[in-house]
């Protein structure tokens, strides 16, 4: 494969000639900006974030439940990386009742998008026993 490195950061694998993969570097070695695979990992690489997108998959999540659902994660993280994934137009917040407060969260289309990229990372995992 030929990794390839723009001016703008973006990183491209190519195949290499009759069937042979090779790894050569374009002229430019150093990339001034992060490329689309690192602002990819930006979005959905954070602690927990993965595993909050994977379970809002099916329907919206009330918060307490996603609490219970990622049971290694606290409050807190989960509140932060809700508010993360909001503020990217990733989720989107509905406030269920005022009094007790109750809200439920679920995927924007955009959000979904990240569903087919999280799935292969969890093969994979799966596949290389990480």
């Amino acid at each position: 494969m030929n990794e390839r490195c723009t001016s703008k950061g973006d990183f491209s694998l190519q195949n290499g000639h009759e069937g042979q993969q090779s790894r050569k570097r374009n002229s430019r070695e150093t990339c001034l900006e992060p490329c689309a695979i690192e602002r990819g990992m930006r979005v959905i690489g954070g602690k927990w974030t993965g595993s909050i997108i994977y379970h809002l998959k099916d329907e919206p999540v009330r918060f307490n439940d996603l609490v219970r659902m990622l049971g290694g994660a606290s409050k807190k993280m989960i509140d932060q990386r809700l508010k993360e994934l909001e503020s990217r137009n990733m989720v989107v917040r509905k406030v269920l009742n005022d009094r007790p407060v109750a809200v439920s969260y679920e995927l924007t289309d955009f959000g979904r998008s990240a569903l087919k990229v999280l799935d292969a990372v969890r093969q994979w995992s799966e596949a290389n026993d990480i």
